[in-house]
């Protein structure tokens, strides 16, 4: 899946993720449907690429986006800014340097609270972007800029800093410095990644969504849900969470995502006893069960061995992580979830098809 640039949803490639009845599948045991254990997935590459000898490095054109106001922000900022240096990389053929230290927001930790340190790798699909992408660590150019100009004293890199965002891409194209160096410094939102993709800039800059995948850790695990239910099942997206408890914003939202009216809402669109996957950000996992009357009910909750201590994608993010735990937080349950109701048959969304409030809140319809 991917983003159009309106932030919905768009099929970029089939990859090895599907639905329907015949999608892969995972090899079941016994009689309770666990999934059998697999062995790591040697099919996943995202090594730090290197960028080789000083000569190769001095031959290179680079651009880097030194850290802005972006930093921290939800995801949807994170990626829509990240896009941006990405697509300018590319509109002037350079290689992208990139910070695979990712800030999470607060709105997605246990604490409550901005966790810096997060590798991009735990999101999304380093090996992807690599092979559709031309992109170096940001720590590995820094060693190699600085080895080079300590080796080469007389013949330094050269490299031109743009302090403003208002330097434009297309005024960048014919530039021969080998390092092209973005500052945002400013205050926000003048510091701000995108806004160097917006005004005129958005006709000759494109983001590159296609470059942009989940981790196939994470799809990993979504296969193995969707399998645990025979790739056959049906799915409602209940937003609870903060907006449920404004009232000011979304007044019937908490009353119309209760259990007493989901029944009434699923009735007639969800056949009884069918596998229905419920993706969620209510906390409480017993809320939802007046609907286990009525249907196979499935929560990310009920999955997850598959990021238990004992699990895969448990040792191979340790590795990652150099050797520290990792923890499944809140963005990686939104990616699972958003995932695992794109393959159901049947869908029913918060702001569609359970409530009349408005998604953005009152008057924004």
């Amino acid at each position: 899946m991917g983003f159009t640039d309106d932030c919905s949803y768009k099929v970029i490639h089939p990859g090895r993720w599907h639905s329907g009845l015949n999608a892969r599948r995972f090899v079941r045991k016994g009689q309770n449907g666990n999934i059998a254990p697999r062995i790591p997935d040697i099919e996943i590459n995202d090594t730090i690429p290197v960028l080789g000898s000083d000569s190769d490095f001095r031959k290179g054109k680079y651009l880097y986006y030194s850290r802005g106001g972006d930093y921290c922000k939800g995801m949807d900022h994170y990626i829509w800014s990240f896009l941006c240096g990405l697509g300018e990389a590319m509109f002037l053929n350079r290689t992208f340097v990139m910070d695979l230290s990712v800030c999470l927001s607060k709105a997605y930790t246990a604490s409550n609270q901005d966790e810096e340190g997060k590798d991009f790798r735990f999101y999304f699909d380093y090996e992807h972007l690599k092979e559709s992408s031309s992109i170096v660590d940001e720590g590995e150019f820094l060693r190699d800029l600085k080895r080079w100009n300590k080796n080469h004293k007389t013949k330094k890199i050269p490299v031109r800093k743009i302090a403003s965002h208002k330097v434009t891409p297309m005024q960048l194209r014919k530039d021969r410095s080998t390092v092209i160096w973005r500052q945002f410094d400013g205050p926000e939102p003048e510091n701000y990644w995108y806004r160097v993709c917006e005004g005129p800039t958005a006709r000759y800059v494109e983001r590159p969504w296609q470059a942009l995948w989940k981790s196939k850790r994470l799809m990993n695990i979504v296969s193995a849900i969707s399998g645990s239910m025979d790739w056959d099942f049906d799915a409602v997206h209940v937003v609870r969470g903060e907006k449920a408890r404004n009232k000011d914003l979304w007044p019937g939202l908490d009353s119309d995502t209760s259990p007493d009216a989901l029944i009434g809402k699923l009735d007639g669109k969800i056949g009884p006893w069918r596998n229905l996957y419920v993706a969620t950000n209510e906390p409480f996992y017993n809320y939802f069960d007046k609907l286990r009357s009525r249907y196979k009910v499935h929560l990310l909750d009920d999955y997850s061995y598959l990021w238990g201590n004992m699990s895969e994608w448990y040792n191979e993010t340790v590795l990652l992580n150099g050797g520290r735990p990792v923890e499944f937080d809140g963005y990686m349950r939104v990616e699972v979830d958003t995932e695992v109701l794109y393959r159901s048959k049947t869908r029913l969304e918060t702001f569609y098809d359970l409530t009349k409030d408005c998604k953005d809140g009152i008057n924004t319809c």
